[in-house]
């Protein structure tokens, strides 16, 4: 799975710093990364989120009865602004996917270096 973060309280900020022509390209970009996965026949699923305001934080209450909050559990942290779940051939091909995530353009139109992370699945549980 490889999945980027935003900070949870500096999201309104940083989506408001993009014109709406750095978007189409944040757009492109991401479109041209996810045709190649499925070109490569590596795509299983992926998604942009919607930001801290589309969050709800969900605890079992002591009735075991959801207590909901809304927004992110720790709003001074990074939450999860998308993924992508692939099947690759090695950990180096992941962390080729994540590089080309991780160069979508930021406000300014200049590839951004945001931090991505790579997270392997496991086939099972481990073994003892």
């Amino acid at each position: 799975m490889i999945q980027m973060n935003m900070p949870a309280a500096q999201w309104d900020t940083i989506m408001s710093a993009y014109s709406e022509d750095a978007m189409r390209a944040v757009m492109a970009h991401m479109d041209a990364l996810n045709d190649e996965i499925t070109s490569a026949g590596e795509w299983v699923t992926a998604e942009g989120l919607g930001g801290p305001s589309r969050v709800k934080t969900v605890r079992s209450g002591s009735d075991g009865r959801p207590r909901v909050t809304d927004g992110p559990a720790e709003a001074d942290q990074n939450i999860l602004a998308g993924y992508w779940v692939v099947d690759v051939r090695s950990e180096e091909r992941a962390l080729e996917i994540a590089a080309r995530a991780s160069a979508c353009p930021g406000p300014d139109g200049k590839p951004g270096d945001d931090p991505v992370e790579v997270h392997a699945i496991p086939d099972g549980p481990p073994e003892a």
